[in-house]
């Protein structure tokens, strides 16, 4: 059977609304009893028919695009809605006459008339009884015939061959409709509620896949039983025909393997992935293979690529795993295996490219000019692990720039502060979603080369977490041993990190993990003398603010005697960071000015920078005066840099307690515990009265309570405070000191000397305390940085005594 007019009609039921809005129903055997009893019109306008035949008691829709057929049924519509429907016997005539149609039809009335965008009218029109045509009066403007109605042989109700014949008919159609995937399923439902024994044999009739010449050898069967006999062996051959082609098609789909599907659904995503400009799969596969024949990798990578890009060739390009697959081949593409910048060995011009960038730092350029010449020597030596250790600001970072163009490498800059997943360093495993290689693999992809200047920087701000240890990490990074087969996770291959230059900086040592440290070679980058700071300033910062902030050098002047003002009222840091603020200000003044057209001083004058920057704001960072007992002058190491620090003791009447305050350290206290008990024990020789430990307190503070201080450095500083204190004796004019202390009365050595002498030159000290064993650190700094400074070694505490204290007593001295 074929797909049932009577079901739909372009979405539109045929059971639809006639004019009256009245639903029409399937035909009953009351309804069909009714239409038998009508009596047939003398003339019929005859409506010929193409490639169909009508039935009775069957809805049709039929499209008339002949002139002659749409005036017939608009004038039909108006009058009786009655109209003579017969089929052509040859469908390609256009106009066909009296003998070209059929002499049995149907007469049919008109239910509804559409009209179509087109210009053609379709009809939806109900078969009542049969007629066979008499005469052709006239073929003007359509045909008009008399016609006379043709009898119909009916069985008895009760005839059981008959009634059998009809089950059939049904329960075949029933199982048409099941096997055949073309008509809808509703239409089994309008088989089951047809109950006219000749409706259901027209309905099959009609809606079998039958030529216009067999339908109406059906049509023209006067013997009902006849006609359903032989509707049911039609019913039968097309019922054949589905089973066949269902078990054909079945057999079809079961021959056709996955693989011939996967190939043919790849073929339909290649043509789709082209149409919209796409690269297809095979494509993206062949560029890949194409890049790769490129590379200078060893066979052990040329076979790992090979396998992964055969397993990417394999994959559907639909599942979520090629995508990662595909990632992972980019990168294995886009890393520099075995590529690498060509060194530049001219160690005059790398010392002139640190010179100009870098003013000072003597021991680090020294010690990359070593490496660049040794590397010229051998042309195979791995690179070494350098840390630059040293306070904020004094340019750790952008010497490794400098060192990148000295070399001629690619720059790269990691920045580890604050970083505590190991993935960041290993990568994580390809299984894990968003699966990303480590900073390490990232970065070699990013400079293009194996061979260039990372700067690790702030490499003792890593932390831990519950992700793991970053430091731990790094260990095979920067392990000369080790790297040249450095594995991520991400990667799964070795990667050879020997030919990369590793800085790490870090602003101090205690919080890098010792076997990391282990693995570095430390260079202690000092901070700056103030005649240093001056020059920086001079050659650098003032011609980098100036450019910033759109100005040249004849818009602003400042002078080396304003510098150094700034230098020494505004900033206290061992780099120049804070400095480059302050000739950001005076820049920033400038430019207002010249913006609202003020009037100002070209070349700075010293009221220019108090008018700017304010009065100074550092000048208690001076040598004070030595006309009260126990104070003295201290020397300290800050994060920052050098500082100077005054202790002060004083007595009071009591039971011979020691309180410390000043914000202080465990360390620093046991220092003045040390230099009070180390005092008790040798009061005899230092002239003191034993019995003024039991009838008085001594208290010692540290100012800048705010600050907290640690560290052995002020142990010979307490020890001198106190025995002013208890003696009343002064501290000599212009000294300070540093240095740790023992119970044994010996002086130990302490670090940060070159900051803690640039502290003391700051705050005009002319005489400094050392241990003898810090002689080898003030021989390390640049004589000129010493003019007007005596030095002082000692390793003894009776020896510190000795060269602090004078024989002259404070003024106004307090009675023991």
């Amino acid at each position: 059977m074929k797909k049932s007019n009577f079901i739909t009609l372009d979405s539109l039921s045929l059971q639809e609304f006639d004019e009256n809005s009245e639903l029409i129903p399937l035909m009953t055997p009351e309804d069909e009893e009714e239409i038998n009893k009508e009596d047939l019109p003398e003339t019929l306008p005859i409506l010929s028919l193409r490639n169909t035949v009508l039935f009775p008691g069957v809805v049709i829709p039929i499209t008339a695009g002949r002139d002659k057929s749409i005036k017939l049924i608009n004038d039909a519509n108006k009058g009786s809605k009655v109209i003579g429907v017969v089929a052509q016997k040859d469908e390609s005539i256009e106009n066909p006459t009296a003998k070209e149609i059929h002499e049995t039809g149907t007469v049919a009335k008109i239910l509804r008339v559409l009209k179509m965008p087109d210009g053609n009218v379709t009809v939806i029109i109900q078969g009542k009884k049969r007629f066979k045509v008499a005469e052709v009066i006239t073929e003007d403007p359509y045909m008009n015939a008399t016609v006379r109605e043709i009898p119909e042989a009916r069985p008895a109700l009760k005839n059981k061959e008959f009634m059998a014949i009809i089950e059939s008919i049904k329960d075949l159609a029933l199982e048409i409709i099941k096997e055949s995937p073309n008509i809808p399923s509703e239409a089994s439902f309008a088989i089951k509620n047809i109950e006219s024994s000749s409706f259901l044999i027209n309905f099959v009739s009609s809606n079998m896949n039958l030529s216009v010449p067999e339908k109406q050898v059906l049509l023209e069967m006067d013997d009902l039983k006849k006609r359903a006999l032989a509707t049911l062996k039609f019913m039968n051959i097309e019922f054949q025909k589905l089973e066949l082609k269902n078990d054909i098609q079945s057999k079809v789909q079961m021959d056709m393997s996955q693989q011939q599907r996967e190939y043919f659904l790849h073929q339909q995503m290649k043509t789709i992935q082209e149409e919209l400009g796409g690269v297809s799969h095979d494509e993206e596969i062949d560029e890949m293979k194409a890049k790769a024949s490129e590379k200078k990798w060893d066979e052990k990578v040329a076979k790992h690529f090979e396998k992964e890009i055969a397993k990417m060739q394999r994959m559907n390009p639909q599942v979520a795993e090629y995508s990662i697959q595909r990632n992972y081949l980019e990168l294995f593409l886009d890393l520099p295996w075995n590529e690498f910048s060509k060194d530049k060995f001219d160690l005059k011009r790398a010392m002139k490219i640190l010179d100009r960038d870098h003013f000072g730092l003597e021991d680090v350029k020294r010690r990359i000019i070593e490496y660049l010449a040794v590397l010229k020597l051998r042309n195979d030596m791995k690179s070494p692990i350098l840390c630059l250790y040293g306070p904020p600001g004094v340019g750790k970072t952008s010497l490794g720039k400098s060192i990148a163009e000295a070399l001629g490498r690619e720059y790269v800059r990691i920045s580890l502060g604050g970083l505590r997943d190991e993935a960041e360093i290993r990568g994580h495993r390809k299984t894990y979603i968003g699966a990303m290689p480590g900073r390490i693999i990232q970065s070699l992809k990013k400079a293009g080369t194996s061979n260039p200047v990372f700067v690790l920087d702030e490499i003792d701000k890593l932390s831990n977490s519950h992700q793991g240890d970053p430091s731990s990490a790094m260990l095979e990074v920067l392990d000369p041993e080790q790297n040249s087969e450095f594995y991520d996770n991400f990667l799964e291959l070795g990667y050879d990190l020997s030919k990369v230059m590793f800085i790490a900086t870090s602003n101090s040592l205690s919080t890098i993990q010792p076997a990391l440290r282990d693995r570095m070679e430390i260079i202690n980058v000092t901070g700056y003398t103030i005649e240093e700071k001056v020059e920086i300033a001079k050659r650098h910062l003032l011609p980098k603010q100036l450019k910033e902030h759109g100005l040249t050098d004849q818009h602003l002047k400042i002078g080396k005697p304003q510098l150094e003002k700034i230098v020494e009222g505004y900033t206290r840091e061992s780099g120049v960071r804070g400095l480059e603020k302050q000739i950001a200000k005076m820049v920033r003044y400038a430019a207002k000015n010249i913006a609202m057209e003020d009037e100002y001083n070209i070349k700075v004058s010293n009221e220019d920078i108090i008018e700017v920057l304010g009065g100074p704001k550092l000048e208690r960072d001076k040598y004070e005066n030595n006309n009260v007992a126990g104070v003295v002058t201290g020397l300290a190491w800050t994060s920052v840099g050098g500082d100077i620090l005054f202790i002060e003791s004083i007595l009071s009447k009591g039971k011979g307690s020691l309180s410390i305050t000043g914000n202080l350290g465990k360390v620093m206290k046991e220092s003045a515990t040390i230099a009070m008990e180390y005092i008790k024990s040798n009061a005899d020789e230092f002239g003191i009265d034993t019995a003024i430990f039991d009838k008085y307190n001594v208290h010692i503070h540290v100012p800048e309570g705010a600050t907290p201080k640690d560290g052995p450095s002020a142990g010979v500083t307490m020890l001198t405070s106190l025995i002013s204190l208890f003696t009343q004796r002064k501290v000599k004019k212009s000294i300070a000191m540093t240095g740790e202390i023992t119970l044994r009365g010996k002086v130990l050595p302490v670090g940060g000397i070159k900051e803690k002498i640039l502290a003391a030159k700051r705050a005009r000290i002319k005489e400094i305390l050392l241990c003898e064993e810090n002689r080898r650190d003030i021989e390390e700094i640049k004589p000129e940085y010493l003019k007007g400074l005596t030095f002082h070694y000692v390793t003894d505490m009776s020896d510190v005594i000795k060269l602090a204290l004078t024989n002259q007593k404070v003024t106004n001295p307090k009675k023991l």
